[in-house]
């Protein structure tokens, strides 16, 4: 790595990859392996940031580590703490470069102004470290040190020359960086060698063999922060018309020194709408009525157009109850945009009524609908020189009520179509050749997209994805019924248990939510919000149930013991009625921000 590699415009500008952390009783110091005058320290006391000086004296460290990155810094009520990445993983490469996964990160505390907070204060600030703690485990965290990753083929090579020469934060696209308002003092310290972009989502690659001539596939998802949460508590859009799991999906194919980008989007219905939890396995979907609602909807599809070409709007939604009066409202308004946006289509395919019951097969009644536009928006291609042969012209927005599970199984089909066009495209399989006609090939082809679908979906509702079997097999098996049943429990007891939390964590290191000694404080209590959610309903119905039991038990040698049952059993279905008419209060609910 060179000193003066922003000027190099010949260059590509690679960021320090193995760091020191040194650590003093007033300050941290981190410094490059590779070049140990490059660095930088952070008081423990007030957070202030000092580039390396050679002059000043430090004596020795009371401990020296290594780490791999500094994710940024954040300012709560006791002062700064800084993110540091303490181990990682490589898992491929994107064009050549490496790519890591963060596998563990930790806070560094520089709160030295702990001593003079207030009582009430002190607690606040507790809850913040509780929700760092969340924050240290995020899941799909990714980076690369020699390149950008949030920027797809197509529109890097559409980029300025010289642009690789900038430095890493500065070539990306800021929707994809996870950490971004987490960078803003080391930006302002201009330590350029040091800011690591991280790009949540999921990276997977599989090295296919057709013919015996070697192919790689690889699949990029990046996750969308502009409405970044969980998935009870980041429903629909937001008035800018931003999407909650909104995600870009890269397929990657190399071959013979081609490579082709396949891109696909998903996100959650851009209406303003909402899933409060409730303990009810499946909470209603309620439609909030806004004048603005159609000037949300244009808003999400514009801005698609403007990134990516033509649209179709594939909506996976089931026809009948709550689902069925979403997709309808949906259908409205798209029906509305379709008269102002001619390069939006909107097609609707209820997945559960045509692919239920084991015909997945049916699915192929959804790709006749959009065929021929889905052939003509192409993908991107190119030569072994670097000449474009092709360019993507347009992209297909699926979406179910998640986005996860049925989303994905429609997103492996289109990939699978697309992978056979550029396939055949650069001579790797005959023209009436296809994918799955290479068993072994069409095996590494769909595991990659049944583990890209679990991690995308760990990052939104904390569980494996559902429907794995479909995309693996093509229909369901006993043993996957039992583990979408398995999952389906989790998402309940995490939706109702321990989302809310999660979403305060997210709304806190996203910005979206900033630490002010003047706002209402996190750690009031609110009712029911204060019990401990699970054990205290848990409890009073366990207990509840056990008495009635013990007494009716007794009942049957007693007859005076019936009063007593039947008063238990009252008191029970009493306990129950109350803990379903409080069931929002009682569950797991956000703190920090409100839903929109």
């Amino acid at each position: 790595m060179e000193t003066d590699m922003e000027s190099n415009s010949t260059s590509s500008f690679k960021l320090w990859s193995e760091l020191v952390l040194e650590e003093y009783t007033e300050k941290f110091v981190i410094k490059s392996v590779e070049s140990p005058d490059q660095g930088f320290s952070i008081s423990r006391l007030d957070g202030n940031i000092d580039k390396l000086n050679s002059d000043d004296p430090s004596g020795s460290p009371s401990k020296v580590s290594t780490i791999y990155g500094v994710a940024g810094t954040i300012r709560l009520l006791a002062g700064t703490y800084v993110l540091v990445i303490t181990s990682r993983k490589e898992v491929g490469t994107y064009l050549g470069f490496p790519v890591f996964l963060v596998t563990s990160m930790k806070f560094l505390s520089c709160n030295g102004a702990s001593r003079f907070l207030t009582s009430q204060e002190k607690r606040d600030e507790d809850y913040y470290m509780t929700l760092l703690k969340i924050v240290e485990s995020t899941p799909g965290l990714y980076f690369s040190y020699g390149t950008d990753i949030t920027l797809n083929l197509q529109r890097r090579c559409k980029l300025a020359t010289g642009w690789e020469s900038k430095p890493i934060w500065k070539q990306g696209d800021p929707r994809f960086v996870w950490n971004r308002n987490l960078l803003e003092e080391l930006i302002e310290n201009k330590l350029d060698g040091f800011i690591i972009p991280l790009l949540q989502g999921s990276f997977q690659t599989g090295e296919m063999k057709l013919k015996n001539s070697p192919a790689v596939i690889k699949l990029l998802s990046r996750r969308c922060t502009r409405r970044l949460g969980t998935r009870m508590w980041r429903r629909g859009a937001n008035l800018g018309g931003d999407t909650a799991n909104f995600i870009e999906t890269e397929q990657l194919l190399e071959f013979e020194g081609h490579i082709s980008s396949f891109l696909q989007v998903r996100g959650s219905i851009p209406l303003l709408w909402e899933q409060i939890v409730d303990l009810s396995y499946k909470p209603r979907l309620n439609i909030i009525h806004h004048e603005q609602t159609s000037e949300v909807v244009e808003r999400h599809f514009n801005d698609i157009l403007q990134r990516y070409g033509g649209c179709i709007a594939v909506d996976l939604t089931d026809k009948h109850g709550d689902e069925g009066l979403l997709s309808m409202a949906y259908a409205e308004e798209m029906q509305k945009l379709m008269q102002k946006l001619p390069k939006v289509r909107y097609v609707s395919f209820d997945f559960h009524q045509v692919c239920g019951n084991g015909n997945f097969e049916n699915i192929r009644l959804m790709y006749d609908q959009l065929a021929e536009d889905f052939e003509k928006q192409g993908y991107f291609l190119l030569d072994p020189e670097g000449k474009v042969l092709a360019e993507q012209e347009g992209v297909v927005r699926s979406n179910c009520i998640d986005c996860l599970d049925r989303t994905n199984v429609t997103q492996s089909y289109l990939g699978q179509k697309s992978l056979n066009s550029q396939l055949q495209r650069v001579g790797a399989i005959s023209s009436t050749e296809c994918i799955s006609m290479f068993s072994e090939d069409f095996e590494i082809f769909k595991t990659l997209w049944v583990d890209h679908g679990d991690e995308i979906s760990l990052e939104y509702s904390g569980t494996h994805a559902l429907k794995r079997d479909l995309v693996r097999y093509g229909k369901q098996t006993m043993a996957g019924i039992i583990k979408d049943g398995m999952s389906a429990l989790s998402r309940y007891y995490l939706n109702n248990f321990h989302d809310g939390v999660r979403q305060d964590a997210i709304d806190l290191i996203s910005g979206r939510y900033t630490v002010n000694r003047n706002g209402p404080s996190p750690s009031q209590p609110r009712g029911f919000d204060t019990l401990s959610y699970l054990p205290v309903a848990s409890a009073l119905l366990v207990g509840g149930l056990t008495v009635t039991s013990i007494t009716l038990n007794q009942a049957g040698r007693q007859a005076h013991q019936y009063l007593s049952s039947v008063i238990c059993a009252g008191l029970t279905a009493g306990v129950m009625a109350v803990i379903k008419a409080n069931g929002r209060q009682i569950c797991s609910r956000p703190r920090l921000c409100g839903l929109l």
